[in-house]
C-alpha cells in the first residue's frame, strides 16, 4: 500500500510548540502568517518545502500591528479552512490565542523598528512595524527555524525583518520568495477578498505601473518618469510610488547604480493595497 501523506499538527501553546520543535531533525522553515491563507502563502510553504526538512506555520493576528482606526477585530480569521489549505504540507501549525502570546498586554518590552518603520507604510500606520518586529522576534525565536521565508509584496516589511535579524545578530536567514500574482497580474493579498469586481480592475492600476516601470530599466530616471505618470493619471488614490535604495529606503539619487526598489501604495473602494518589484540600474 502506499504511504499515506503525513497530517499537520496544530498546537496552541508555546509549551507545545517548543516539543516538538525539539522532535524535529534536520534542518526547518518558518512561515510567518496571520492567517486568511491563500495562494500567496502556499508559495511561501512551497518554497520553505523546497529548503528544509520541516515546515512550520505560525497562524496569529498580530494586535500589536493593528493602528487606531484599524479595525483589528474585523481581521478575517478562518483556522478550520487554514488548516484544511496546509494540511499535509507543512509538519506543524502553530496558532496561539493572544494571552498565550502576550502574557501582558500590551508587552512591557517591545521592539523597535528604528527610522525605517516610520516612513513610507510606517508614516500612514504610526507603530505598525514596531508590532511587526516584535511578534517576529518572538515567533523566530519561538519556531527557532534554519530560515524564514517572506514574500517580497511587503518590501518595506521584508527590508525591515533583514535588518532585525542582522542588528540583533538573529541566527535565522531571511529568504525573500517573489510575488504571487493572479491571472490579471493583481498581487495576491488577503486583502483582495474586501475589493469587488470592478474593484479587482481599477486594482490593476498597481501591476500595470509595476510593469511600466522595469519596461524602463535600466535607467533610473525612466523608472521615475513612469512611477510620476502613474501618480499623475490617478487611476487610483495613490499614496506612494517611488524608486527607493533598498539599503535605506531613502529615494534613489541621480547618482544610484544597481538595484533599485519599486514600491507602491494605493487605495481602490478604501482598501490599502501594496505592491513592489526590484530593477537594475545602470544608467540616470
Amino acid at each position: 500500500m502506499p504511504e499515506s501523506t503525513p497530517r499537520t499538527t496544530l498546537v496552541t501553546t508555546k509549551s507545545a510548540l517548543r516539543e516538538h520543535r525539539a522532535a524535529m531533525d534536520g534542518t526547518v522553515a518558518a512561515v510567518l502568517t496571520m492567517g486568511s491563507l491563500h495562494a500567496g502563502h502556499l508559495a511561501l510553504v512551497e518554497r520553505a518545502r523546497e529548503l528544509a526538512d520541516h515546515v512550520i506555520l505560525t497562524d496569529f493576528v498580530n494586535p500589536l500591528q493593528f493602528g487606531p482606526g484599524e479595525d483589528y477585530e474585523a481581521y478575517p480569521r478562518d483556522l478550520e479552512a487554514d488548516l484544511a489549505l496546509v494540511d499535509g504540507l507543512v509538519d506543524l501549525v502553530f496558532a496561539p490565542g493572544v494571552e498565550e502570546m502576550y502574557p501582558v498586554m500590551p508587552p512591557t518590552v517591545s521592539v523597535s523598528a528604528g527610522r525605517a518603520g516610520t516612513v513610507l507604510e510606517g508614516a500612514a500606520r504610526p507603530g505598525h512595524f514596531d508590532g511587526v518586529v516584535t511578534v517576529v522576534a518572538k515567533l523566530l525565536r519561538l519556531t527557532d527555524p534554519h530560515l524564514s521565508v517572506f514574500g517580497r509584496k511587503d518590501a518595506q516589511q521584508l527590508a525591515i525583518i533583514q535588518r532585525l535579524v542582522a542588528d540583533l545578530d538573529l541566527p535565522v536567514r531571511i529568504e525573500p520568495v517573489e510575488i504571487q500574482r493572479e491571472e490579471t497580474g493583481l498581487a495576491r493579498s488577503s486583502r483582495n477578498a474586501y475589493l469587488s469586481a470592478a474593484g479587482k480592475e481599477q486594482a490593476l492600476a498597481l501591476s500595470r505601473t509595476i510593469a511600466a516601470a522595469l519596461a524602463a530599466a535600466p535607467s533610473l530616471s525612466g523608472i521615475q518618469d513612469a512611477l510620476e505618470a502613474a501618480r499623475e493619471r490617478a487611476e487610483i488614490d495613490w499614496d506612494y510610488a517611488l524608486a527607493l535604495d533598498p539599503a535605506t529606503l531613502e529615494p534613489a539619487g541621480p547618482d544610484h547604480r544597481g538595484e533599485v526598489l519599486v514600491v507602491l501604495a494605493g487605495r481602490v473602494e478604501g482598501t490599502r493595497l501594496l505592491d513592489a518589484a526590484v530593477a537594475v540600474t545602470t544608467a540616470p
